[in-house]
């Protein structure tokens, strides 16, 4: 059990990281300041350094705790879903339906320099096991007739990708569909890839089962 103080710092933490989030979407990084996120939250200034010791160390923290919430969100629409292509769909849509929902912070946060963003190898460590989940659903789906048998992690990191890519077009320009449509989108275009075609029967040409 957490102690009331654990409990009051974790929720503190919680709005500060919040607070800048809602910042640096504002201002940007370099604009958005220690004081601006201490108004935001509603603390002292003081109180922000006792739990970061720099704007930067605040800024990694949010990208963190933000990398975590979607790969928690991502696994458990995994599950929710029922077959693989639903899976697919599920996948691409909790990554496309974060980046909407922080779309100011997301622009921000793939426009900093190296030193205070993810480099492109972190970035897939975070996305490892979300994939790494789908690849499992696609194995299973192969082992069942599903689908074809592919290299069913290159396939997951090819849904991934494709969701990024739907992801930046949408922040470099007007979005021209619903994000239900992008998801869709992507799953109709992996599933296309993989499924196994069945010939159509004609009436009276029906296999008879022994």
């Amino acid at each position: 059990m957490k102690t009331k103080q654990q409990v009051v710092m974790e929720f503190r933490r919680q709005e500060i990281l919040d607070a800048a989030r809602t910042v640096f979407a504002r201002k940007g990084f370099a604009d958005g300041i220690v004081d601006d996120i201490a108004a935001e939250a509603g603390v002292a200034k003081g109180t922000i350094y006792l739990y970061f010791p720099s704007k930067k160390e605040i800024y990694k923290s949010l990208l963190q705790h933000d990398m975590e919430a979607l790969k928690a969100g991502t696994l458990q629409r995994i599950d929710a879903a029922s077959g693989l292509k639903d899976k697919i769909r599920a996948f691409a849509l909790a990554r496309l339906e974060n980046a909407e929902a922080n779309r100011e912070f997301f622009r921000i946060m793939d426009t900093q320099p190296a030193n205070l963003s993810f480099t492109r190898s972190e970035y897939r460590d975070w996305l490892k096991e979300p994939v790494r989940h789908l690849a499992a659903a696609i194995e299973s789906a192969a082992r069942g007739g599903e689908v074809r048998a592919v290299e069913a992690e290159k396939v997951a990191w090819a849904v991934a990708d494709l969701a990024r890519g739907a992801i930046l077009r949408r922040l470099v320009g007007p979005a021209e569909s619903r994000l239900t449509e992008e998801a869709e989108f992507v799953a109709e275009l992996i599933w296309s890839a993989i499924r196994i075609e069945t010939a159509a029967v004609k009436p009276g040409q029906e296999t008879r089962l022994a």
